[in-house]
């Protein structure tokens, strides 16, 4: 057989049975004899048979691609999860079509037409921010699946970071440090993750019987607003002992000002961040104490419930998948006076 593929029909003369048989077993129906199944499987090993992807899909009805709709066109949070779902994909041998809508309605109605003339299995629809977007699962004749922004409709399967369980984790390990005048610095009170993030704070300080230190300060996700807010903090609150930030880059510019101040971290101030946006995390001085989102697992999770709803097998509502501290020299138990 060298220099010419082996063809189904090579396969089932030597298997000794029908085309038809030979592709039944190939394509694991139930509708043939193991022993056939055997024989017509050693056949195709024995001429290193490749199936045609494109005559598999005709035969099954499914094409074996998917596609992947983003909206976040900087890829902070998209590409970890897009990462996971590839891994995912690339273990069931599905082809994976990338669309970047860019946050814009109408060219993501242009992709979503364009992925389905391609006749994709299913989607996955990756959001920009954990803020429920509209759902784009109605009239479509495939299932979609929503990674880090979930949809707006309870019927649809979406996978988000559980935010409030995180930012629990996050004050809980500051008070397990022996800190209890603790400060919350955060993001736009107009996104969901900076509410969320609020309220885990809230059950954690309550849990402890601890009140939080001032009011929550909230601004940009910036470190320039980190900067800023620590100002504003050392001097309302000059004896607070520990802050939880919003994010990474809020938490890298407040360490900068403490420094500068002359207050240590995490001696004097201890300083936890969230995202594990290793850019930063791992680069500031010291390297912070954070929460990871897992987004690739959130990824790859996302992608193995798709293959799910591609075998009618949907698992609706919103699943919040759990995050991770990670913890690093951002934070210890206060310095001996």
């Amino acid at each position: 057989m060298a220099g010419k593929r082996a063809t189904i029909s090579d396969v089932a003369s030597l298997a000794g049975v029908s085309i038809a048989t030979a592709s039944k077993a190939l394509n694991g129906r139930h509708d043939v004899r193991a022993t056939t199944r055997e024989r017509v499987l050693a056949a195709a090993a024995e001429l290193s048979f490749q199936p045609n992807a494109l005559a598999r899909g005709l035969l099954s009805g499914q094409t074996r691609t998917v596609g992947l709709l983003t909206s976040d066109s900087a890829g902070r949070f998209g590409i970890p999860v897009l990462l996971g779902a590839e891994d995912a994909f690339g273990a069931g041998e599905m082809a994976v079509l990338l669309c970047d809508a860019r946050g814009d309605a109408i060219r993501e109605q242009h992709h979503l037409r364009a992925l389905l003339s391609r006749r994709v299995d299913g989607l996955i629809v990756v959001g920009e921010s954990t803020d429920p977007r509209p759902s784009v699962s109605r009239n479509l004749p495939v299932p979609v699946v929503y990674a880090y922004g979930p949809s707006d409709d309870p019927s649809d399967v979406s996978f988000v970071p559980d935010d409030v369980g995180g930012a629990a984790m996050a004050v809980r390990h500051l008070l397990a440090m022996g800190r209890r005048r603790i400060a919350h610095v955060t993001g736009p009170m107009h996104y969901k993750a900076a509410r969320d993030r609020e309220e885990g704070l809230r059950l954690a300080l309550a849990e402890g019987g601890v009140e939080q230190a001032g009011e929550t300060l909230s601004g940009s996700w910036s470190q320039r607003w980190g900067r800023h807010a620590a100002e504003m903090l050392l001097m309302a609150r000059p004896d607070v002992d520990a802050v939880f930030c919003g994010s990474d880059q809020v938490a890298a510019g407040f360490v900068e000002t403490v420094r500068e101040r002359g207050r240590r971290v995490p001696d004097d101030i201890a300083v936890v961040g969230y995202d594990n946006w290793e850019v930063l995390s791992a680069e500031t001085r010291p390297p912070l104490t954070t929460v990871d989102m897992n987004l690739e697992l959130l990824g790859r999770t996302a992608a193995q419930h798709l293959f799910a709803a591609i075998d009618g097998r949907a698992t609706p509502g919103v699943h919040r998948m759990p995050c991770q501290l990670v913890i690093r020299d951002s934070t210890a138990p206060p310095a001996a006076s």
